[in-house]
């Protein structure tokens, strides 16, 4: 089976590193899927859910807000601004971040702080809806 390595960085540091066999990420224009020999590609990313396939038929789940996704034939490469993975996701944490954005889009008063603050619940948004579907099962 071929397999393609998968580098997922983020500001806070490499979050994971291993050979997959499909690659889904939430790319600016829709969800884009990447199985080895990908043609080359460089796009943005949008907050929302990844997911993976190892070879060794393991589903891993990670949460990407926003960054860049760079394709090469054998390897993957994301370098999210925030990522988190599955089993560190938090929702009451993921709610807290939601409700702190929605509070800042209130008081929100110059257009850069309002585009600031719709940027910052759009990620939000995404993460909690992320944490929820791990949560359910889906």
């Amino acid at each position: 089976m071929a397999e393609i390595q998968l580098d997922i960085v983020a500001t806070e540091g490499e979050i994971h590193s291993g050979k997959a066999v499909m690659v889904v990420v939430p790319a600016a224009q829709g969800e884009v899927g990447i199985a080895p020999r990908h043609a080359p590609l460089l796009t943005a990313i949008k907050p929302g859910e990844m997911r993976v396939e190892t070879p060794e038929g393991e589903h891993l789940r990670f949460f990407v807000g926003g960054g860049v996704l760079e394709v090469q034939p054998d390897r993957v490469t994301v370098l999210a601004d925030t990522a988190l993975r599955g089993e560190d996701a938090d929702e009451a944490a993921a709610a807290e971040a939601k409700k702190a954005a929605e509070k800042a889009m209130e008081g929100a008063s110059e257009e850069s702080d309002l585009a600031r603050a719709q940027a910052e619940l759009v990620e939000a948004t995404a993460r909690l809806e992320f944490v929820r579907k791990l949560k359910e099962g889906h």
